[in-house]
Order: C-alpha cells, then structure tokens, then sequence
C-alpha cells in the first residue's frame, strides 16, 4: 500500500466520522444530483424542490401520496464552503411567461438542504423516531464523475488508453488537427511549454467536438477541459496526452515528465478533493442520462454511452451503509439512472426508453463488474414540456406530440418561430431495446428543443418524477 493511499484512507475516515456524528443528533440524506452533458440536472432538481415544497402530483411516491408528510420546507446551507443552488433564479427563468426559458446548466457544485417533516408508520419508529429528515441535494456536473477513474490510472496509460480510442469510430474523424500535433512531439525530447500549451488546446477542442450533437459521445475526461471554470489558463489544465506505451518512464526535463507531472497535480488537486470532499459523503445518487441523443447519433454513441456509465459505476464505493460503514465514508447505497426528457417522445415509447437504458446500464455493469449498491433505472421528464396529439396524415394516424418549439428550431424545411404550438412524430422506439442499440434508430429520431410549458399550476407538469423521488428518498421516511 502506498503511503498516499494510507493519507487518503484517513481522509475519508476523517470525514465519515464527522457525517456519523452529525448525523446521530440529525438525521440526513445526502444525494447526488449529476448527469452527463445537457442531460437535464439544473431542471430535474429544481423540478424536485418545486414539486416536494408545493405538493406536486406524486402518486408513486408514498409518504406524500399517503398524506404521512406534514411539511417540507428550505433551510440555510449546511456547509459554509459550497455555493447554494440558486433555486428561486431557476424557478424565476422557468415561469417568466412569454419570456420564459430553460435555466442555465451546472458548472460548479452547489447544494441545497431541505428539511421533510413526516409521520413515521410504524408504532415504534413513530415512539422513536425524530419524524424529520434533513434532505442534501448535492449538485455537480457529471464531466467531473468521469475524472474519478484517473485517481487509479498513470498518466502514461491514460495517454495510451486515450490515443487508441481516438484512431477509431466517430472521434478519428474530429481528431485531424490534434493528431498533426501529437505526431511533432517527442515526449523524451526537453519541455516546450508552448509545445505543451498547444496540445492541451488542440486536445480540448477535439473533446469538445466529440460532444457534438452529431457525435454525443459521452467519455471524454478530463472533464475540468470541458468545463475549466475558476482553472481556466491554469497550468493544471495545460497537458495532453502523449502517443507512448502505458508503462512509459519519463526522463527528468522532459516533455513526457511535464505532462505526467501536471497530469498528476490535476488528480491531486482538482479531481481528489471533489472525491473525499463531496463524492465520498454522498448516500443516494441519481445519474441523468441524454439517451436519446445517444440513440439518435448511432452505434458509436451508444457504445460509448456503455462505456461512460462503466466507468461510473466502478467510481461507486460498493456496499450499503452501516454503523461501522459510516467510520470509514459513506458508501452509496442507491444509484439511479435516470433517461431524461421522455417529454420528447409519445408515452406508448416510454417504457421502451427505460427499457433501453435499463440494458445498457446492466451492460455496463457486467464491463465493470460490478456489485453493491441497489440500482435502478427509469425514463423520465422533470419538466414535461410537450402534451400527446394524434395527427392524420395521408389516411394514417400517428401519435404525436405537442409544445412549443424553440425559436430557430427546424424539421425538414419548416423553421419554428418561438411563439407557435407544432405537432411532431418523434419516431418509434423499438420494442425489442436490442434493436436500438446497432445504430438502426440513426437519423430516425426527430427531436426538437421545446420551451418550457405556460406554468398554469402551481407546479410543473412532468413524466414518472414521483418513481424517482420514491426510489432515491422513500425508504428513508418509512
């Protein structure tokens, strides 16, 4: 065992057994909010705060549908180091009327508390019991959970691993300029700062292209050059990965060497901290996932889909929480993959999406071979942005859906305004979920950004949130 390994074990001790003690006098959940790109987080949690805080429709969720939760209500952030999720800004974007838009997406972690007043069912739980539960919505984007497999790996065999993956499929395609690059340097001749400054360039916008909505790859770490916020032109940020072997040794003042060395500062200091000061104190976890795009970009996609959730899935501490667990970190006891925007097709291929996601999920479980924590999976819309329609064209009938596009959005020749209501057939899912992943659904799929929905009500219509809310936090208020 390495000695830094013994150091991070006393870290996530260290923090454990602050979370136990809290914990004894109130009791809390912390969840984790991510998702992989445009998948929808900012919506789904303040979809989730409006909905607990103002009585939404949810049936399947049974402390509330049953009438056992009394109050729910906000309290002051809990810790003093992380920003607030900035509910009511959101909830402000989302109800503008006319003017109304979708909020921005997640660059940074927040966090919000709620705190959920309930009446316990049972006899002695009702004796015992404190009958409130603090509720920590842990919001991050879901590029920094796809930096957690770097902690393990070298920075030579994430190169190799890296470069391999670029000769092949959709990103050999969109990595000509960096590969021109990559083929000038030698990682044994002297450090070139602007050598090593233009790769990290050229290798960012390769990631950024990959993520396309034509490509919509989802394995692209390090996920800090997507999204580099306060670490923009750092020096952290300023490497790439270098065409050598996984086992490569690196000759002092070499490019090699300064690329390994910022390549571990950047595990050191950017994705370490988030792992065992966030990450590890976290009991639920709900992962949103943009299948759709995904399905609709083709096989690759969808492959590299499976491989982005495998590697998530091995980030997981596996196990269930226990007295003796909670000494030594939390362990995630319930993950939930959650396939966004189900709005945008009609409900008969809602149960096709889950069940789509559901084989991808298990096929990356059997990749990462894994075990532990409950998993579950479901197809969802936080906000529902579309209603069903039948339309008749040319004497068939097709099920359709209806909403308001967005302005610039278009469908064959047809540019929509912002302003008027269209009907669109989305496409079918297949209902054998085998058949939509061989990349026969490429290009099949028609989908339009909607705005968000008039808000009549005083919550937002939306697709199976109450399964999601009864699956991550119901247990917990028995």
């Amino acid at each position: 065992m390495k000695f830094s390994d013994l150091i991070d074990g006393g870290r996530l001790a260290a923090g454990g057994l602050k979370d136990f003690a809290v914990g004894l006098a109130h009791p809390s959940l912390r969840l984790g909010v991510t998702g992989l790109s445009r998948a929808g987080k900012t919506v789904f949690i303040t979809s989730l705060i409006q909905a607990l805080l103002k009585g939404g429709r949810f049936p399947a969720f049974e402390a509330y549908a049953g009438g056992r939760i009394s109050r729910v209500y906000l309290e002051p952030q809990p810790d003093d180091g992380l920003p607030r999720f900035p509910y009511e800004d959101h909830l402000e974007a989302l109800s503008q009327g006319e003017t109304r838009h979708w909020p921005e997406g997640t660059r940074q972690i927040s966090q919000l508390r709620l705190t959920i007043e309930y009446e316990p069912r049972g006899l002695v739980a009702r004796t015992v019991g404190s009958g409130k539960l603090h509720l920590d919505i842990v919001d991050y984007p879901g590029e920094w959970l796809l930096d957690l497999p770097l902690m393990g790996m070298s920075y030579a065999r994430w190169s190799a691993l890296t470069i391999a993956a670029s000769r092949s499929g959709p990103r050999l395609s969109r990595a000509g300029d960096w590969h021109a690059h990559l083929a000038t340097l030698d990682a044994m001749a002297s450090a070139d700062e602007t050598k090593a400054i233009r790769a990290a360039q050229l290798f960012t916008a390769y990631l950024a292209s990959c993520r396309d909505d034509d490509a919509s790859l989802s394995a692209l770490p390090p996920g800090r050059f997507l999204m580099p916020g306060d670490f923009a032109g750092s020096p952290l940020l300023a490497f790439a990965p270098l065409d050598v072997n996984e086992d490569a040794v690196f000759s002092s003042g070499s490019l090699g060497a300064l690329m390994e060395r910022r390549y571990d500062s950047y595990v050191a200091r950017i994705v370490k901290p988030f792992f065992f000061g966030h990450f590890a104190r976290l009991d639920r976890q709900i992962v949103l996932v943009d299948a759709l795009s995904a399905l609709n970009a083709g096989a690759a996609a969808v492959s590299d889909l499976q491989t982005a959730l495998a590697g998530i899935l091995a980030c997981f501490r596996q196990g269930s929480n226990s007295i003796v667990s909670s000494l030594f970190g939390r362990r995630i006891d319930r993950i939930l993959f959650a396939a966004t925007k189900a709005d945008l097709l009609h409900q008969t291929s809602h149960d096709r999406l889950e069940n789509i996601l559901r084989l991808i999920v298990n096929d990356a479980a059997n990749r990462a071979e894994y075990s532990g924590a409950v998993i579950d999976v479901v197809a969802l819309a936080a906000i529902r942005a579309t209603r069903e329609a039948r339309v008749t064209q040319k004497g068939e009938t097709l099920d359709c859906i209806a909403g308001t596009p967005e302005k610039g959005e278009a469908i064959g020749n047809q540019v929509f305004d912002g302003n008027t209501e269209a009907a669109i057939f989305p496409g079918d899912l297949p209902e054998n979920p085998r058949a939509a992943l061989d990349g026969s659904l490429e290009g099949h799929l028609k989908f339009v950004r909607f705005r968000p929905p008039l808000k009549r009500l005083e919550t937002f219509p939306h697709i199976r949130m109450d399964r999601a809310a009864e699956f991550l936090i119901g247990d917990r208020l028995a």
